[in-house]
């Protein structure tokens, strides 16, 4: 019984920290446990009960199958407890939703025992995780005459598992929690330095917003116990950064309802909102666990007698209060109206948050029953042979006679499934669609496999081309933490059928590379749709949509995905690059100098950036689609010529083929059948028989954005802005400052090379800058810490080809040793160059950070508060993105360089170059 007796001490360690006991997942334990209840006498024999009834988590964990097992043996009275008599029995079995409770509820329904046969059949006719096991189980009943399959497969066909729940609430009353000002990143209601927890529930919860804010949505709570808490994001958006299905699992842990009693810590019905709504990624998140997200705007921007906005001394638009929502305000959603109110009052119409699919969504407590239910009751008519009853709401199809398509119009058409036989769909349409590429990364891994295992999945589908476990976020640092989590993780991910970074047998050295640029790598296709857990997926070939964990282990057992295809907005190029500009400044310059045409709105926010940049290879494309998460776009498409895409898919081959010359490809040989659809896609387009992606000329866009290259005069930053009096303007990515506004003499703490923003050029140009000022200096003297993180091994390995990484080498005073990996985190740097491992690094700071308080300047992405660097009393961190050689300057120096120096500094150098493609890139 030592499994029992160390779960026990477990709970004690927990009760210290406030926490309840674990949930069980584990077959040992609970068979310890059962073995304790059906011993009469035992003294652990109440508790057990308890943690049998109340604490194991269901789907397909082991604990699960060890739980259906011995309900099934209560139903069929081989097993007697008069705690859990067989009625009670089905009713747990009803709430473990799927995996091996299906088993045996099916074969309970399709034995002789007529009298429980039928009570089975009750319970089966509420589930909806059935995969092809159940229902070929069903048909085969069914097709030999047995009545209750028969039954079972007709209320699947009307859908009864759907129409017989109860209709959602006409009125919700909610009050209001300002959970910040501004934007809010994921970061502030899920830390990335507390990723490692983000699979044990209530402890990760405790991590959300502050604790002194938890006390106050308890307190609001305890005031309004008949009334929801709806957290917002007051002047702001809600949920920026990432999808993070951990940040909506803390909203819901804190102010929804619990799914089940008998399963812990798994809340749903969050409500959320901003002023500026929900970010897109984060929302799909929201509609996974049936929440709501509203969008307020209860700010607006102060217009003049004339219609124009009133702006103040900075040139920003005086936004002005339309209705309060502080802290406590008592408000009512109308679901039948799409009103809120505040008493009588009518305040804003919220009909986007009440469509019918997401009335769907709510009604069925989350997305994924609905994705089931419809699969389930298509095999159930086709089964009957006859049509599909008309149960759930028509996918909305917008088609527009006479008008062309957008890419990502072209893509949405080509992968769609279930939609009217012929028609051509526009922007606005709801769309069920195949899905290509699915990357899963480790720091939310854990909790998309817990989601495979609360679906009941237990393998790939067999329509997705490829898909990759990364394990770049905790690349950093082997911790016990990492120990304990990441092998597991692998191993399942692997056995699941996934591409995995670490092998659960060892035969392939484990790699950290970053998720973003294998899933750009081995995505082979323009045409392809992609589906990743982290907010940067965002792919230079296809179109590629950062998830949830949930969304994509949904992915990955089924193969689709469900969206409405958004609009567009066109992005193209005019001008000529200055030869001492890096074309990270031209992606800084894109947004500023489309905020700046479109007075301040954000054209880009939850729609497609369609980039047509031409003459740029995937590799470098790259960092104009990946920072598109920053630019808030749903997604983003570039648009190459023929013979580049060629180039981006050769590069592609040779990465995938040395993954295969490492052992990574898996029994089914996906690496090996990527390559395949390289090749026939490099054959179509050099026949002429199907060229690179283009959208038609009479395409229809959200708005047109033309950036012009010779008004990039000098290096752009993106700043935190931390010190502005107006908090909602802090660390947005929309602040791109020129270098010159630096005046030379900001003072820079930490410099950072690395992440998903870099490529191999980049780490070409940093070993060409400390080269030439070892050349021009007589030495080479850092004033700052240079943290240098290099994406992928692969490029580690042609720069050591290439002679670039002997230089880097020669100036470092740290490189990472595999054989020895890091064990704790740095919290203090010397002023000379760190060489870390391939993966994130500070990018994602959920392990090494800059010193509190420091000004760092980074190619990274994330400015967010805390994320890189934390604040100290007496100074904010700053989190500055700059370009590769602005950072190798400001290290050098110690501060930011004037743009002299930066010239002087660049001269010779081979930056990544960019000039508009002279072709016109349409159909």
């Amino acid at each position: 019984m030592n499994t029992y007796n160390d779960y026990i001490k477990e709970i004690e360690e927990r009760k210290i920290q406030g926490l309840h006991p674990k949930p069980i997942d584990g077959a040992e334990l609970l068979s310890e446990i059962i073995a304790q209840i059906k011993d009469l006498a035992n003294a652990n024999r109440v508790d057990s009960l308890k943690f049998f009834i109340y604490n194991v988590v269901p789907g397909t964990t082991p604990a699960a199958n060890v739980k259906a097992k011995f309900l099934k043996e209560i139903v069929l009275g081989q097993s007697v407890v008069a705690e859990i008599m067989p009625a009670f029995a089905f009713e747990l079995l009803s709430h473990m939703k799927g995996g091996s409770s299906i088993e045996v509820l099916l074969d309970v329904a399709l034995g002789d025992a007529a009298a429980i046969a039928k009570e089975a059949a009750k319970v089966l006719k509420t589930q909806v995780y059935l995969y092809d096991a159940d229902t070929d189980r069903l048909k085969e009943a069914f097709e030999s005459g047995n009545e209750i399959a028969r039954e079972i497969i007709e209320s699947y066909a009307k859908a009864e598992f759907f129409t017989k729940l109860p209709e959602i609430a006409e009125e919700i009353k909610v009050v209001t929690f300002i959970a910040g000002e501004g934007d809010i990143s994921t970061d502030l209601l899920s830390p990335g330095n507390q990723a490692h927890s983000r699979s044990d529930r209530e402890l990760h919860g405790k991590c959300m917003i502050t604790p002194q804010a938890q006390e106050e949505i308890k307190e609001l709570q305890a005031q309004h116990p008949d009334k929801s808490v709806m957290l917002i994001a007051e002047r702001g958006t809600m949920g920026v950064g990432s999808s993070r299905m951990s940040g909506v699992n803390n909203v819901a842990l804190w102010t929804g309802k619990q799914a089940s009693p008998y399963v812990p810590f798994v809340n749903f019905a969050p409500i959320v909102a901003g002023t500026n709504g929900i970010s897109p990624i984060f929302l799909t998140t929201v509609d996974v666990t049936g929440g709501i997200g509203l969008d307020l705007k209860n700010w607006v921007k102060k217009l003049d007698a004339d219609g124009n906005s009133i702006r103040n001394e900075s040139g920003d638009p005086v936004l002005e209060e339309t209705y309060s929502v502080a802290t406590g305000t008592v408000l009512t959603i109308n679901t039948k109206t799409k009103k809120l109110y505040n008493g009588d009052k009518e305040l804003i119409d919220i009909s986007k948050a009440f469509t019918p699919q997401k009335i769907e969504f709510i009604k069925a407590g989350g997305s994924y029953a609905i994705v089931f239910g419809k699969k389930l009751q298509t095999f159930a008519s086709k089964t009957l042979g006859i049509d599909i009853v008309p149960v759930f709401a028509p996918s909305k199809e917008v088609s527009i006679e006479g008008q062309g398509l957008t890419a990502v119009e072209k893509i949405f058409n080509k992968n769609a499934v279930g939609t009217t036989p012929g028609k051509v769909l526009h922007a606005g349409s709801d769309v069920r669609v195949t899905v290509n590429i699915v990357g899963s990364q480790d720091t939310t891994g854990l909790m998309t496999s817990q989601e495979l295992e609360s679906m009941a999945a237990t393998v790939i589908s067999p329509i997705v081309d490829g898909a990759y476990q990364s394990g770049c976020h905790t690349a950093s640092v082997w911790d016990n933490k990492s120990k304990a989590n990441i092998p597991r993780l692998m191993k399942f991910m692997n056995d699941f059928g996934l591409i995995t970074a670490r092998d659960p047998k060892g035969v392939y050295h484990a790699m950290t590379d970053v998720i973003h640029k294998v899933l750009n790598d081995i995505t082979v296709n323009e045409w392809a749709i992609i589906i990743g857990g982290d907010s940067h997926t965002r792919m230079s070939k296809g179109v590629a949509f950062g998830a949830d964990s949930g969304t994509v282990a949904l992915a990955l057992a089924t193969g689709e995905a469900s969206m409405p295809i958004p609009e567009s907005v066109k992005v193209t190029f005019k001008g000529d690059m200055k030869g001492y500009m890096d074309f990270r400044d031209v992606v800084h310059a894109t947004q500023s100098q489309m905020l700046k045409t479109f007075g301040g709105e954000n054209v880009f926010q939850g729609r497609i950036i369609e980039v047509h940049l031409g003459t740029l290879n995937a590799d470098q494309a790259f960092t104009f689609t990946d920072w598109t998460a920053e630019m808030k776009a749903k997604a983003s498409i570039c648009i190459s010529e023929d013979y580049t895409l060629i180039e981006s898919l050769e590069i592609a081959k040779g990465r995938i083929q040395i993954m295969i010359d490492k052992g990574m490809d898996n029994k089914n040989q996906v690496l090996k059948g990527l390559i395949a659809i390289a090749d026939k896609r490099i054959a179509e387009i050099i026949s002429g028989e199907k060229p690179a992606l283009r959208p038609d000329a009479n395409a229809k866009y959200y708005a047109e954005v033309v950036v012009d290259l010779d008004q990039i005069a000098e290096p752009m930053i993106a700043d935190p802005d931390v010190n502005n009096a107006d908090v909602s303007k802090r660390y947005t990515h929309d602040t791109i400052r020129p270098l010159s506004f630096y005046g030379g003499v900001k003072k820079v703490d930490l410099g950072f090379i690395g992440s998903c923003m870099v490529h191999k050029g980049d780490m070409k140009i940093l070993a060409q800058m400390l080269k030439n000022i070892d050349e021009q200096e007589g030495k080479v003297e850092f004033k700052a810490p240079l943290v240098v993180a290099p994406p992928t091994y692969n490029i580690v390995d042609e720069l050591k080809a290439e002679g670039d990484w002997e230089i880097l080498q020669k100036y470092s005073g740290f490189e990472f040793d595999d054989n020895v990996p890091k064990a704790a985190a740095r919290t203090s740097y010397e002023n000379m160059l760190y060489l870390e491992r391939p993966g994130c690094n500070l990018c994602m700071g959920n392990q090494e950070k800059a010193a509190k308080g420091d000004t760092v300047m980074a190619t990274s992405t994330r400015l967010f508060q805390g994320r890189v660097v934390e604040d100290t009393e007496g100074k904010k961190g700053e989190s500055l993105l700059s370009s590769t050689p602005v950072v190798v300057l400001s290290t050098i120096l110690g501060r930011t360089p004037t743009i002299e120096e930066y010239k002087i500094a660049v001269e010779g150098i081979n930056l990544t170059k960019f000039a508009p493609s002279h072709k016109l890139l349409v159909k």
